[in-house]
């Protein structure tokens, strides 16, 4: 049996939530994609998916395939791209769904590029800092900053992102600094709405213990922009990425907290909902991101 198919029907199943939505993604039958999945699992000696009646869950062996899988198949999509992009010019319309803030200060200069090297195709470009349905949104790619993409679209990784705990010279001298994470609840706190673990911020000492501080913000926002701006006027403590304090800390008009300590790390992806007949606008796309992000700004 094709190896190939057996690892696209394995992924597709993850992706999908079930092997019928995996079956008629593939264009094939749910007895051909639980054959290939069971010939998977049969000669690879172990379990890849727990399966009951109301859903289906990774094993921690499925976990770990399923990531290798996934370099695997990007790999064979990136060569298919290259010699795509030999045989045809990229042309049409691609919507684009990108943060607020990530979406301004480092795709934004990219966009001009891409157009001049791209001349017939045109882009539409929507920042907002919700999750966007990409079928229902009707958009071809997003961009999203999380701890791991959605098992249910396909990721690029683009770059990678570390939250920084950070403050006001100012506000530091007026109020002290932190030398442990608890001690920030004692503390003014600015604080991002859309954090996925909200207002818990996580901590790992040099032991590899994790230490969680239930703060008490003083200021929530929706926005980093407007996080960063209230601790730039000495109003207290952030954590935000460093691809948007960077400057800020660089300038010495913030300062890095906690230093001894490792907080949560952030990717950076390019999502969409297909690998299959992929368009060459978006794989070009795709591709020149990839290409843009080799070496980040902030870091």
């Amino acid at each position: 049996m094709d190896k190939f198919q057996e690892m696209q029907a394995f992924v597709s199943v993850v992706e999908n939530g079930s092997f019928v939505r995996a079956a008629d993604v593939l264009h094939t039958s749910k007895a051909a994609i639980s054959r290939y999945v069971a010939e998977l699992e049969r000669r690879l000696g172990i379990r890849l998916l727990n399966r009951t009646t109301r859903k289906l869950s990774m094993t921690d062996e499925g976990q770990l395939f399923y990531a290798r899988c996934i370099d695997l198949l990007n790999g064979l999509e990136e060569a298919e791209s290259e010699l795509s992009l030999r045989r045809g010019e990229p042309s049409g319309n691609l919507r684009i769904s990108a943060p607020v803030t990530f979406g301004i200060s480092h795709l934004a200069p990219l966009w001009g590029r891409f157009l001049q090297q791209y001349p017939k195709v045109s882009m539409e470009v929507s920042l907002s800092d919700r999750t966007v349905d990409l079928v229902e949104d009707g958009f071809d790619l997003a961009v999203r900053i999380a701890r791991s993409p959605h098992p249910t679209v396909i990721a690029r990784r683009l770059a990678s992102s570390t939250m920084v705990l950070c403050a006001s010279p100012k506000y530091l001298k007026r109020n002290g600094t932190p030398k442990r994470p608890q001690e920030i609840t004692e503390h003014n706190v600015i604080s991002y709405t859309y954090w996925s673990s909200k207002d818990e911020w996580e901590f790992i000492d040099r032991s590899g213990k994790v230490e969680t501080v239930k703060t008490r913000p003083r200021l929530h926002a929706n926005s980093g922009d407007t996080c960063v701006a209230a601790a730039l006027q000495d109003q207290g403590i952030v954590l935000q990425p460093d691809f948007l304090v960077y400057d800020a800390l660089r300038e010495g008009k913030l300062k890095q907290l906690l230093k001894d300590y490792q907080t949560v790390e952030l990717g950076i992806y390019a999502v969409y909902t297909s690998r299959r007949q992929l368009p060459l606008k978006l794989r070009s796309l795709i591709d020149f991101l990839v290409e843009s992000f080799q070496k980040p700004a902030w870091t």
